[in-house]
């Protein structure tokens, strides 16, 4: 239910990653079309990670729960530790939860992933109060995360380190009413390099980037039942503000203030019916209204003082207009027809937004800073840009039997102002600067890209399915096609998965399961002219795990991953920008080698 924004102004900590693993409750994936009251800004479904907080009991008497795990893995001699202990009675629940995970440089078949160390503590407390139909939980949340390797980002991670935070009030009247409001924030810190875990270049090379993000948030949602489904009203908003500063420990003169106050607000207000006509027909009808306004602070470096076009990107963009408005209405539509005892069929249509991020708009000297693109190529912003506009359009079937489950999916998105990197032309101040520095350096950076609005379309098909044919067998698996493509000129979108699928063979006794599963991805030669990128080769990997309930407490889980060590490189992976003997710079990043990993968990 809360956002979060990182720090990284290349995502090296994505909002994901806050999640703790071994303390979700749920991970709830909106496939497709999400509803307006799920999240502000959904233009590509939405996912929904929450965390447990114990449970209240029946009696006065405090009870005392938790869950101790522990986990290990051969690819990179990782592991990851967790507990979290719970004190409850019918009024109060208390917990305490604890996580640290470490890992060495990763193996792939040919070599090591240099640097692709890592190590993390997490931890967290909670309190929550009980009376009658009202609840309140407090929560909160320190992350400490060390040394890290990102290969495919011109830094490596440092440190990050920050609280976490939230307060949440509830009242449910079962089946009448539910009222959710919530107010949340975090604030993080982040220092990354490119010399203290990656071969180091010349000490005039050196850099450092310090950042920090702070963020806070609220929602209130309120839900009507009624004989014939249910009304909800919400409004949320979320604010984040940015700063981001380059410099050089071997260089005191040296300078890049990359984003300075960079802020992005957006506040939100939706109406939301989910209706049963009768047996057979149910409709969700949706309506969101955004307000999202950016803007950032003037910006100054080294560069613009002594290269005019870095001088004159520095004195465009501190003159501009930084503060920027949109206003984002998003609307949905979805429908359910109940054919048979197992039959259901389903369409939906939809409006959604996405305005630009703040490197999107505010990244002013041709840089890395991304939001986690990763592919070596250096972007500018453009204070300018418009807000994506999604109309989707799909169609499913829900099919589920005695034996059988299928849900099948068809969709078609027409984007207008989707964002993406194009070239610019060879006076634009950017070309000019990086092909001064090339000059300088001896280096051959390609012209940097900028941000800008296009058309685009992406439409495709998905499926889950699962076959029980016995008692204790079954087999299972995933389909996904997608293909995008720019509407306005003959080129591929960029950053597109290639078509894959999963297939999993299961067996599941009474205290034991495991399964055989093979993964496929074909080759994806449909890529981006506009983007340079590369085509990657398909490929398959095995992967065998299984699991024994040996108490009702005590659990024991292992397996293997990538079985036959298959060389392989994901499509949506990034390049390599580190220094490493085993892999090229600028070569896509392989994937893991065989893995493996077994994991002990105990309940109390």
């Amino acid at each position: 239910g809360n956002q979060l924004a990182p720090a990284g102004p290349n995502w090296m900590d994505p909002p994901i990653s806050y999640a703790v693993s071994a303390q979700l409750e749920s991970l709830e994936i909106y496939r497709g079309i999400a509803p307006v009251s799920v999240a502000q800004e959904s233009i590509g479904g939405a996912i929904d990670a929450r965390t447990r907080h114990g449970e209240f009991t029946g009696s006065s008497e405090f009870q005392l729960a938790g869950r101790v795990t522990g986990s290990a893995q051969s690819v990179n001699n990782g592991y990851q530790l967790d507990a979290d202990i719970y004190a409850s009675n019918y009024q109060h629940r208390f917990k305490l939860a604890a996580m640290a995970q470490a890992g060495e440089d990763a193996e792939f078949p040919g070599g090591e992933i240099l640097p692709s160390e890592y190590e993390r503590q997490r931890y967290d407390v909670g309190y929550g109060y009980r009376t009658g139909d009202h609840t309140l939980q407090l929560n909160y949340g320190y992350n400490d995360t060390g040394e890290t390797g990102t290969p495919a980002l011109p830094m490596d991670i440092d440190y990050f380190e920050g609280d976490l935070y939230d307060v949440t009030y509830r009242f449910d009247r079962d089946g009448e009413l539910d009222i959710v409001a919530s107010v949340y924030g975090s604030n993080l810190d982040h220092g990354m390099t490119n010399f203290h875990l990656r071969q180091a270049p010349g000490p005039a090379n050196w850099r450092q980037n310090i950042a920090t993000s702070d963020n806070l948030g609220f929602n209130l949602h309120t839900t009507q039942f009624d004989q014939q489904g249910s009304w909800t009203f919400g409004f949320d908003g979320f604010l984040a503000e940015h700063d981001s500063n380059i410099d050089n420990p071997r260089n005191p003169s040296f300078f890049v203030v990359n984003f300075n106050a960079a802020e992005r607000e957006v506040l939100g207000v939706f109406l939301e019916r989910d209706h049963d006509f009768d047996e057979r027909w149910r409709g969700e009808f949706g309506v969101r209204y955004n307000r999202v306004t950016t803007d950032a602070g003037q910006v100054d470096s080294t560069p613009a003082m002594m290269m005019p076009p870095a001088q004159a990107l520095r004195d465009a963009f501190n003159s501009a207009d930084r503060e920027q408005r949109d206003h984002n209405i998003d609307l949905v539509a979805r429908g359910w027809y109940r054919a048979s005892e197992h039959t259901r069929w389903y369409a939906g249509i939809a409006q959604k937004h996405r305005s630009p991020s703040y490197q999107e708009r505010y990244l002013w000297l041709p840089l890395e800073a991304t939001a986690g693109l990763a592919d070596g190529q250096l972007y500018i912003g453009d204070i300018r840009l418009q807000p994506e506009v999604s109309h989707l359009v799909e169609f499913g079937l829900d099919y589920g039997g005695d034996r059988l489950t299928v849900s099948p999916r068809l969709y078609y998105s027409a984007v207008d102002d989707y964002i993406q990197g194009t070239p610019l032309d060879s006076v634009h101040p950017a070309t000019m600067m990086v092909r001064g520095m090339n000059n300088m350096n001896g280096t051959a950076r390609p012209d940097p890209l900028q941000f800008t609005n296009v058309d685009a379309e992406l439409y495709g098909f998905d499926m889950d399915w699962a076959w029980r044919f016995s008692e204790n067998w079954s087999l299972s698996g995933i389909v996904n096609y997608v293909r995008g493509k720019r509407r306005d000129i003959g080129d591929d979108l960029y950053r597109i998965a290639p078509p894959n699928a999963t297939v999993r063979l299961n067996y599941a006794a009474d205290r034991w399961q495991a399964s055989l599963e093979n993964v496929i991805y074909a080759r994806q030669d449909q890529v981006s002219a506009t983007n340079r990128e590369q085509e990657t080769a398909g490929y398959g990997i095995v992967n065998l795990n299984g699991s024994w309930q040996v108490t009702p407490r005590l659990q024991l889980a292992a397996g293997v991953s990538n079985l036959f060590d298959k060389a392989y490189a994901n499509h949506l992976g990034g390049y390599n920008r580190a220094g490493n003997p085993d892999i090229q710079p600028g070569e896509r990043l392989p994937g893991y080698g065989t893995n493996l990993f077994a994991r002990v968990m105990y309940r109390f």
